[in-house]
């Protein structure tokens, strides 16, 4: 997928959604890149267009080990319950939660990265070793989706550096980066060490 394919996007789907943590709008949206088809579901809480701080936003891969299964490799369920948290505390903002599983990879390529992990490979390592890039993510999508909702300006509940850049390229401004720091528990540390060490993020305390 190259930076200079035609995108469109299209929202499929509007929704009342009640959580645990409140009351969302749930939206389907489709991102087209020439013949591939992204998907992301979006959760909104809120006036986004209320007068004052910029809302407040997490962009959330698909993560079906971590959000459904409980798994203690990965930090990505604590994360998504932060930041439904977070969002349902201030009574306002956005949860775009796209289907990039395993970085990009797709969920049978990280089950393989997995069976490497156990094997001594770090999750970067695992996934050059199947021949991958250690993150193929690509965040046009949620740029699109913000822009759609008229959203220029976020605080971003996110550690990493890469996505706060990514956003700002989709011309939508992080005017604040807010940790997304959960406890650590089972083999997330070294999980984490990585992340730390190798892809850049800003976890303290490795």
């Amino acid at each position: 997928m190259s930076a200079t394919s035609p995108f469109r996007l299209e929202m499929t789907a509007e929704a009342d959604f009640p959580t645990r943590f409140g009351r969302f709008r749930i939206y389907g949206f489709e991102g087209r890149f020439d013949s591939h088809v992204e998907e992301a579901a979006v959760l909104v809480m809120g006036d986004l267009e209320q007068e004052g701080r910029p809302p407040l936003v997490r962009i959330h891969s698909q993560c079906l080990t971590g959000d459904v299964f409980h798994s203690l490799r990965c930090d990505c369920r604590s994360q998504l319950e932060l930041a439904l948290a977070s969002i349902a505390e201030e009574g306002r903002g956005i949860l775009i939660y796209e289907m990039q599983e395993g970085r990009g990879i797709g969920l049978m390529n990280k089950l393989r990265a997995y069976a490497l992990q156990d094997g001594g490979a770090d999750t970067v390592e695992a996934n050059e070793r199947l021949g991958f890039e250690a993150d193929l993510r690509s965040y046009q999508l949620p740029g699109a989706i913000l822009r759609h909702f008229g959203v220029r300006s976020v605080r971003l509940l996110s550690n990493n550096p890469e996505k706060m850049e990514a956003v700002e390229r989709c011309g939508v401004k992080v005017a604040e980066r807010v940790p997304c720091i959960v406890e650590v528990a089972g083999r997330t540390e070294d999980y984490l060490r990585t992340k730390k060490e190798k892809l850049g993020h800003l976890i303290e305390g490795f």
